[in-house]
Protein backbone atom coordinates (compact mmCIF):
# COMPACT_ATOMS: atom_id res chain seq x y z
CA UNK A 1 0.00 0.00 0.00
CA UNK A 2 1.07 3.70 0.32
CA UNK A 3 3.74 5.07 2.63
CA UNK A 4 1.77 8.30 4.00
CA UNK A 5 3.51 11.16 5.87
CA UNK A 6 0.74 12.30 8.18
CA UNK A 7 0.77 16.09 9.23
CA UNK A 8 -1.37 16.38 12.03
CA UNK A 9 -3.08 19.52 13.26
CA UNK A 10 -3.84 21.12 16.60
CA UNK A 11 -7.06 19.87 16.75
CA UNK A 12 -5.62 16.19 16.89
CA UNK A 13 -4.17 17.26 20.25
CA UNK A 14 -6.25 20.18 22.21
CA UNK A 15 -9.55 21.20 21.02
CA UNK A 16 -10.31 25.07 20.78
CA UNK A 17 -12.79 25.21 23.70
CA UNK A 18 -10.74 23.01 26.16
CA UNK A 19 -7.87 23.83 29.18
CA UNK A 20 -5.68 21.75 27.60
CA UNK A 21 -5.16 19.54 30.86
CA UNK A 22 -3.12 16.10 30.52
CA UNK A 23 -6.26 13.85 30.37
CA UNK A 24 -8.30 16.69 27.93
CA UNK A 25 -5.03 16.07 25.40
CA UNK A 26 -4.30 12.34 26.21
CA UNK A 27 -8.12 11.47 25.69
CA UNK A 28 -7.85 13.47 22.07
CA UNK A 29 -4.25 11.79 21.40
CA UNK A 30 -5.99 8.45 22.01
CA UNK A 31 -8.68 9.47 19.33
CA UNK A 32 -6.35 10.21 16.97
CA UNK A 33 -4.23 7.39 17.03
CA UNK A 34 -7.38 5.21 16.83
CA UNK A 35 -8.08 6.91 13.45
CA UNK A 36 -4.36 6.10 12.48
CA UNK A 37 -4.54 2.72 13.18
CA UNK A 38 -7.17 2.27 10.90
CA UNK A 39 -4.92 3.56 7.89
CA UNK A 40 -2.35 1.24 9.20
CA UNK A 41 -4.79 -1.59 9.52
CA UNK A 42 -5.44 -0.82 5.89
CA UNK A 43 -1.61 -1.55 5.13
CA UNK A 44 -0.47 1.64 5.11
CA UNK A 45 3.16 2.89 6.36
CA UNK A 46 2.82 5.96 8.38
CA UNK A 47 5.26 9.01 8.96
CA UNK A 48 4.00 11.32 11.62
CA UNK A 49 4.10 15.35 12.43
CA UNK A 50 2.56 17.50 14.67
CA UNK A 51 1.67 20.97 15.49
CA UNK A 52 2.73 22.29 19.27
CA UNK A 53 1.18 25.93 18.84
CA UNK A 54 -1.47 26.11 21.81
CA UNK A 55 1.27 23.96 23.94
CA UNK A 56 3.89 26.16 23.16
CA UNK A 57 1.71 29.07 23.84
CA UNK A 58 1.19 27.80 27.35
CA UNK A 59 4.57 26.79 28.50
CA UNK A 60 5.84 30.08 27.12
CA UNK A 61 3.20 31.14 30.17
CA UNK A 62 4.33 29.34 32.70
CA UNK A 63 8.04 30.24 31.68
CA UNK A 64 6.70 33.69 32.00
CA UNK A 65 4.98 33.43 35.02
CA UNK A 66 7.88 31.55 36.97
CA UNK A 67 10.25 34.42 36.72
CA UNK A 68 8.63 35.84 39.41
CA UNK A 69 9.62 32.80 41.44
CA UNK A 70 13.06 33.41 40.78
CA UNK A 71 13.05 30.53 38.00
CA UNK A 72 14.69 31.35 34.54
CA UNK A 73 13.14 31.07 31.51
CA UNK A 74 13.91 28.78 28.71
CA UNK A 75 14.20 30.40 25.23
CA UNK A 76 12.03 29.54 22.49
CA UNK A 77 13.99 26.84 21.11
CA UNK A 78 14.14 24.80 24.20
CA UNK A 79 10.01 25.49 24.58
CA UNK A 80 9.77 23.78 21.31
CA UNK A 81 12.24 20.49 22.21
CA UNK A 82 10.03 20.23 25.41
CA UNK A 83 6.60 20.15 23.99
CA UNK A 84 8.17 18.16 21.00
CA UNK A 85 9.01 15.56 23.44
CA UNK A 86 5.82 16.11 25.27
CA UNK A 87 3.54 15.60 22.11
CA UNK A 88 5.66 12.97 20.94
CA UNK A 89 5.54 10.90 24.17
CA UNK A 90 1.40 11.18 23.95
CA UNK A 91 1.31 9.81 21.02
CA UNK A 92 3.87 6.88 20.60
CA UNK A 93 2.25 5.55 23.89
CA UNK A 94 -1.18 5.80 22.54
CA UNK A 95 0.19 4.39 19.42
CA UNK A 96 2.10 1.60 20.90
CA UNK A 97 -0.84 0.58 23.38
CA UNK A 98 -3.68 0.83 20.37
CA UNK A 99 -1.06 -1.61 17.65
CA UNK A 100 -0.41 -4.04 20.88
CA UNK A 101 -4.32 -4.61 21.45
CA UNK A 102 -4.62 -4.91 17.31
CA UNK A 103 -1.83 -7.82 17.66
CA UNK A 104 0.51 -5.93 15.25
CA UNK A 105 4.29 -5.58 16.16
CA UNK A 106 5.32 -2.46 14.78
CA UNK A 107 8.10 -0.30 16.62
CA UNK A 108 7.61 3.08 17.25
CA UNK A 109 9.55 6.07 18.23
CA UNK A 110 10.15 9.66 18.36
CA UNK A 111 12.70 11.97 17.11
CA UNK A 112 13.68 15.01 18.77
CA UNK A 113 14.26 16.73 15.39
CA UNK A 114 16.52 19.97 14.41
CA UNK A 115 15.19 21.87 11.26
CA UNK A 116 17.49 24.54 9.91
CA UNK A 117 16.67 27.91 9.29
CA UNK A 118 18.39 31.02 8.03
CA UNK A 119 18.70 33.67 10.86
CA UNK A 120 18.33 36.10 8.18
CA UNK A 121 14.58 34.99 7.47
CA UNK A 122 12.47 37.78 7.31
CA UNK A 123 9.78 36.58 9.70
CA UNK A 124 12.46 37.15 12.46
CA UNK A 125 11.39 40.92 11.88
CA UNK A 126 7.65 40.36 11.20
CA UNK A 127 6.73 37.52 13.40
CA UNK A 128 3.60 35.68 11.78
CA UNK A 129 3.41 32.35 13.86
CA UNK A 130 0.30 32.12 15.74
CA UNK A 131 1.27 30.36 19.80
CA UNK A 132 -1.15 29.93 22.83
CA UNK A 133 -4.86 30.97 23.29
CA UNK A 134 -6.93 32.81 21.29
CA UNK A 135 -8.04 35.98 22.79
CA UNK A 136 -10.59 38.63 22.43
CA UNK A 137 -9.81 42.37 21.22
CA UNK A 138 -9.66 43.65 24.97
CA UNK A 139 -7.47 40.86 26.18
CA UNK A 140 -5.12 41.27 23.35
CA UNK A 141 -4.61 45.06 24.17
CA UNK A 142 -4.46 44.06 27.79
CA UNK A 143 -1.98 41.27 27.23
CA UNK A 144 0.47 43.73 25.31
CA UNK A 145 0.39 46.50 28.00
CA UNK A 146 1.67 43.06 30.52
CA UNK A 147 4.13 41.80 28.20
CA UNK A 148 5.21 44.93 26.13
CA UNK A 149 7.44 42.42 23.77
CA UNK A 150 4.40 40.21 22.75
CA UNK A 151 3.38 40.67 19.16
CA UNK A 152 -0.75 40.23 19.25
CA UNK A 153 -2.24 40.07 15.93
CA UNK A 154 -5.83 39.45 14.66
CA UNK A 155 -5.83 35.79 13.08
CA UNK A 156 -9.31 34.98 11.72
CA UNK A 157 -12.13 36.93 10.19
CA UNK A 158 -14.64 37.62 12.55
CA UNK A 159 -15.28 39.20 15.76
CA UNK A 160 -14.46 37.84 19.78
CA UNK A 161 -12.02 35.34 20.26
CA UNK A 162 -9.88 35.72 16.74
CA UNK A 163 -6.44 37.65 18.35
CA UNK A 164 -3.21 35.35 19.03
CA UNK A 165 0.12 35.77 20.15
CA UNK A 166 2.48 35.23 17.01
CA UNK A 167 6.26 34.69 17.06
CA UNK A 168 8.93 34.70 14.45
CA UNK A 169 8.30 31.51 12.30
CA UNK A 170 11.59 31.53 9.62
CA UNK A 171 10.92 28.93 6.44
CA UNK A 172 12.58 25.45 7.08
CA UNK A 173 15.47 24.64 5.21
CA UNK A 174 16.43 20.98 5.79
CA UNK A 175 15.65 18.19 8.40
CA UNK A 176 18.76 17.89 10.83
CA UNK A 177 18.38 14.44 11.48
CA UNK A 178 18.07 13.42 7.50
CA UNK A 179 19.92 10.21 7.72
CA UNK A 180 18.47 8.83 10.52
CA UNK A 181 14.95 9.22 10.03
CA UNK A 182 14.81 7.72 6.52
CA UNK A 183 16.92 4.67 7.79
CA UNK A 184 14.05 4.38 10.14
CA UNK A 185 11.49 4.33 8.29
CA UNK A 186 12.99 2.34 5.53
CA UNK A 187 13.55 -0.25 8.73
CA UNK A 188 9.25 -0.72 8.71
CA UNK A 189 9.79 2.19 12.30
CA UNK A 190 6.87 4.72 12.28
CA UNK A 191 8.50 7.52 13.27
CA UNK A 192 7.10 10.65 14.88
CA UNK A 193 9.60 13.32 13.04
CA UNK A 194 9.92 17.10 13.22
CA UNK A 195 7.10 18.19 15.80
CA UNK A 196 5.69 21.54 16.17
CA UNK A 197 7.85 21.76 13.24
CA UNK A 198 11.25 20.91 14.63
CA UNK A 199 13.09 22.47 17.07
CA UNK A 200 14.71 25.57 14.94
CA UNK A 201 18.43 25.96 14.60
CA UNK A 202 20.93 27.88 12.87
CA UNK A 203 24.45 27.10 11.09
CA UNK A 204 27.40 29.27 12.40
CA UNK A 205 30.31 30.11 10.57
CA UNK A 206 32.18 26.78 12.04
CA UNK A 207 29.96 24.56 10.54
CA UNK A 208 28.31 23.76 14.52
CA UNK A 209 24.31 24.39 15.43
CA UNK A 210 22.65 26.69 17.89
CA UNK A 211 19.38 27.59 18.35
CA UNK A 212 17.70 30.21 17.78
CA UNK A 213 14.19 31.54 19.17
CA UNK A 214 11.20 30.81 16.70
CA UNK A 215 8.61 28.30 16.01
CA UNK A 216 8.33 26.82 12.34
CA UNK A 217 5.52 25.85 10.67
CA UNK A 218 4.39 22.39 10.94
CA UNK A 219 3.09 21.58 7.37
CA UNK A 220 6.04 23.67 5.85
CA UNK A 221 8.76 21.38 7.89
CA UNK A 222 6.38 18.38 7.34
CA UNK A 223 7.28 19.51 3.41
CA UNK A 224 10.95 19.01 4.20
CA UNK A 225 10.10 15.76 6.22
CA UNK A 226 8.43 14.52 3.11
CA UNK A 227 11.87 15.15 0.81
CA UNK A 228 13.61 12.84 3.43
CA UNK A 229 11.14 10.18 3.53
CA UNK A 230 9.51 10.22 -0.07
CA UNK A 231 6.21 9.98 0.76
CA UNK A 232 3.27 8.39 -1.91
CA UNK A 233 1.29 10.76 0.21
CA UNK A 234 1.52 14.16 2.00
CA UNK A 235 -1.95 13.75 3.85
CA UNK A 236 -2.55 17.39 5.82
CA UNK A 237 -5.36 16.69 8.95
CA UNK A 238 -6.89 19.66 10.21
CA UNK A 239 -10.52 20.96 11.56
CA UNK A 240 -12.44 21.03 8.30
CA UNK A 241 -13.23 18.87 5.91
CA UNK A 242 -11.78 20.45 2.90
CA UNK A 243 -10.18 23.85 1.82
CA UNK A 244 -12.30 26.47 0.68
CA UNK A 245 -12.77 29.59 -1.49
CA UNK A 246 -13.83 32.95 -0.08
CA UNK A 247 -13.61 30.56 3.69
CA UNK A 248 -16.30 32.30 6.63
CA UNK A 249 -17.90 34.01 3.60
CA UNK A 250 -21.76 33.21 2.79
CA UNK A 251 -20.32 32.31 -0.74
CA UNK A 252 -17.69 29.85 0.66
CA UNK A 253 -17.55 26.65 -1.70
CA UNK A 254 -15.49 23.90 -0.64
CA UNK A 255 -12.66 22.30 -3.30
CA UNK A 256 -12.23 19.20 -4.06
CA UNK A 257 -9.56 19.43 -6.54
CA UNK A 258 -7.08 21.71 -7.41
CA UNK A 259 -4.08 21.64 -9.67
CA UNK A 260 -0.29 23.83 -8.37
CA UNK A 261 -1.40 26.76 -10.92
CA UNK A 262 -5.02 26.67 -9.71
CA UNK A 263 -3.67 26.62 -5.49
CA UNK A 264 -1.21 29.66 -6.32
CA UNK A 265 -4.11 31.70 -8.18
CA UNK A 266 -6.40 31.21 -5.20
CA UNK A 267 -2.80 32.21 -2.81
CA UNK A 268 -2.45 35.17 -4.72
CA UNK A 269 -6.20 36.00 -4.55
CA UNK A 270 -6.27 35.59 -0.46
CA UNK A 271 -8.51 32.94 -0.24
CA UNK A 272 -5.92 30.65 1.97
CA UNK A 273 -5.51 33.09 5.02
CA UNK A 274 -1.66 33.48 6.34
CA UNK A 275 -2.09 31.92 9.50
CA UNK A 276 -4.56 28.94 9.12
CA UNK A 277 -5.08 27.32 5.45
CA UNK A 278 -2.05 29.16 3.93
CA UNK A 279 0.52 27.17 4.86
CA UNK A 280 -0.86 23.88 4.57
CA UNK A 281 -1.42 25.35 0.96
CA UNK A 282 1.94 26.52 0.52
CA UNK A 283 3.26 22.88 1.89
CA UNK A 284 1.16 20.82 -0.38
CA UNK A 285 2.67 22.77 -3.65
CA UNK A 286 6.23 22.78 -2.60
CA UNK A 287 5.84 19.51 -2.02
CA UNK A 288 4.13 18.63 -5.55
CA UNK A 289 6.97 20.28 -7.20
CA UNK A 290 9.49 18.86 -4.72
CA UNK A 291 8.10 15.58 -6.96
CA UNK A 292 5.39 14.55 -5.00
CA UNK A 293 2.32 13.02 -6.94
CA UNK A 294 -0.66 13.42 -4.25
CA UNK A 295 -1.18 15.84 -1.13
CA UNK A 296 -4.55 15.81 0.40
CA UNK A 297 -6.26 18.30 3.25
CA UNK A 298 -9.00 17.18 5.12
CA UNK A 299 -10.02 16.91 8.65
CA UNK A 300 -8.64 13.72 10.97
CA UNK A 301 -12.47 11.78 10.83
CA UNK A 302 -12.33 12.06 7.67
CA UNK A 303 -8.46 10.67 6.95
CA UNK A 304 -10.01 7.40 5.90
CA UNK A 305 -11.92 8.65 3.42
CA UNK A 306 -9.93 11.02 2.07
CA UNK A 307 -7.22 8.42 1.37
CA UNK A 308 -9.87 6.79 -0.81
CA UNK A 309 -10.58 9.79 -2.63
CA UNK A 310 -14.25 10.20 -1.76
CA UNK A 311 -13.53 13.45 0.55
CA UNK A 312 -10.82 16.17 1.11
CA UNK A 313 -8.79 18.50 -0.92
CA UNK A 314 -6.35 17.22 -3.29
CA UNK A 315 -3.57 18.83 -4.77
CA UNK A 316 -2.24 17.15 -8.18
CA UNK A 317 0.77 18.39 -10.26
CA UNK A 318 -0.47 20.44 -13.62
Amino acid sequence: MARILIALGGNAIKQAHEKGTYEEQMRNVRYTCERLVELIKMGHQLVITHGNGPQAGALLIQQETGVSLGIPPQPLDVVNAMTQGQIGYMIQQNLMNLLKKEGLNIPVATVATQVLVSKDDPDFQDPSKPVGPFYTKEEAEKLKQEHSHWVIKKVKPGEGKVYRRVVPSPDPIKIVEADAIRRMVDAGIIVIASGGGGIPVVEKEDGTLEGIEAVIDKDKAGERLAEVVEPDIFLILTDVEKAYLNYGKPDQKPIDRMTISEAKKYLAEGHFLPGSMGPKVVACIRFLEWGGKRAIITSLDKAVEAIEGKTGTHIVPD
